[in-house]
């Protein structure tokens, strides 16, 4: 419904890139630059310069901006509203997710939402808990569902789900059979972890620090930047991981990796939902309630 021109001009204003906004808005590039000519001559100004190859706004585009975002959000809220009257809820829902939970979580709450809500348009990215925060402030997502256990003050987190991080190794490596494993054995072994900025480091290294430790003291070989290639890395060579729980069901499942017990080592942890402070909108607040619906349900 609303001013496809505008929505452009935002997309391009908000990644900083006419070729990033033709691939967001899945039209050519030379189209972009039309619908930003167009309102540029409607409003008699230029709104970005070129800045050797990266663009940025005029002082003229650094006011549409601000108006575009308040026009674009109450077109979000007119359709949802809309909608409602109708009994058909549609609009546009701009998620974030942290890499677990986008993988290993997600996905069969967002099947289940799809099916009964098919006119809801929904998108999702997918980083680690740091990243989806930034793009929360940034507007370019709507709600963030993260992992890590700092909170930053201009957001509000919700959580909706517990989670674990376990000590994981390839069954077929036979190490550490003695069990549980101290944390003076944990600072030898060998580890692949996940990378700085991520939900899970941050747990671990909040536990660590309790210890009077930090992530100097253990013998880290590799930080990866997703679970999947923890989970192949470990298979080959002899080494061991800290993971969430609900990235190995499967593996476990089939007895390709196994969990070793820890020594007075429990890391728990909540995975929440996160949106800016102040009342959330009515369709991510409409989504949180049916996901924990869902949960509930199921619990």
């Amino acid at each position: 419904m609303s001013d496809f021109r505008l929505r452009t001009f935002y997309t391009v204003a908000t990644l900083g890139s006419f070729t990033k906004a033709a691939e967001a808005l899945y039209i050519t590039q030379p189209a972009v630059t039309k619908h930003i000519h167009e309102l540029e001559s409607e409003l008699g100004l230029p709104l970005f310069e070129r800045k050797g190859n990266s663009i940025q706004l005029t002082e003229a585009g650094i006011i549409v901006r601000a108006h575009a975002e308040h026009i674009l959000d109450t077109y979000r809220q007119l359709e949802f509203d809309v909608s409602t009257l109708k009994h058909q809820l549609s609009g546009r829902l701009r998620l974030g997710a942290s890499t677990t939970i986008s993988q290993y979580v997600l996905p069969t709450f967002l099947a289940s939402f799809n099916q009964r809500f098919p006119e809801i348009r929904v998108t999702l990215i997918n980083e680690n808990s740091r990243i989806i925060e930034k793009a929360l402030f940034e507007k370019e997502i709507d709600l963030g569902l993260v992992e890590n256990s700092s909170r930053n003050k201009g957001l509000k987190y919700i959580p909706f789900l517990d989670d674990e991080l376990v000590l994981v190794t390839a069954t077929n490596h036979k190490l550490y059979k003695k069990e549980p494993v101290s944390l003076k054995t944990l600072t030898g072994i060998p580890l692949v972890l996940r990378e700085k900025g991520s939900g899970t480091l941050e747990v671990l290294e909040k536990f660590l620090r309790r210890q009077g430790l930090s992530l100097r003291d253990l013998n880290v070989r590799i930080y990866l930047g997703s679970s999947e290639g923890i989970k192949s890395y470990i298979q080959e060579a002899p080494c061991c991981s800290i993971v969430s729980i609900r990235t190995i069901t499967k593996e476990v499942a089939a007895g390709q990796l196994r969990v070793i017990a820890l020594e007075d080592c429990v890391l728990k942890r909540e995975l929440s939902f996160a949106h800016l402070q102040g009342q959330v909108g009515p369709l991510p607040g409409f989504f949180m309630q049916f996901v924990k619906g869902v949960h509930n349900a199921f619990t």
